[in-house]
């Protein structure tokens, strides 16, 4: 198992960004904006390997629900294959755990399921690439 990224919720997705490139040593990949729904990212690469999303809902509207705070968004685990995205989200829901995302290609190209753990943290499962 390893973990393939770490999210944070931004409201200052340019500043974020410029300080942890200025200062921690990351790159910034490509900006992502969502076609379907007001939703910015930029993953962060780190010389070590690790990535950092950081995630912006620029115009939220109310009737979409609350807002996410600012802070900590999710944990993103890679998993393996598509199909083994599929079986271990099967196996947590089985095993009473709520699986808040079902196994899906998002826009930008992942294949993730999203449940959540004892404490309601948001843990994606993603596929390999």
């Amino acid at each position: 198992m390893v973990i393939e990224h770490v999210a944070i919720w931004t409201s200052r997705l340019e500043a974020l960004t410029a300080f942890y490139a200025r200062f921690l040593g990351a790159r910034a990949g490509p900006p992502y904006r969502s076609v379907s729904r007001p939703f910015e990212s930029c993953f962060l690469s780190f010389p070590s390997g690790a990535r950092l999303e950081l995630m912006r809902l620029p115009d939220l509207a109310p009737a979409a629900g609350p807002a996410p705070r600012v802070g900590l968004a999710h944990l993103a685990f890679t998993v393996g294959s598509p199909a083994d995205v599929d079986r271990l989200t099967e196996e947590l829901g089985a095993a009473g755990f709520v699986v808040e995302g079902r196994p899906r290609r998002t826009g930008d190209g992942y294949y993730e399921s999203v449940v959540l753990d004892p404490d309601g943290n948001r843990v994606e499962l993603v596929a390999g690439a």
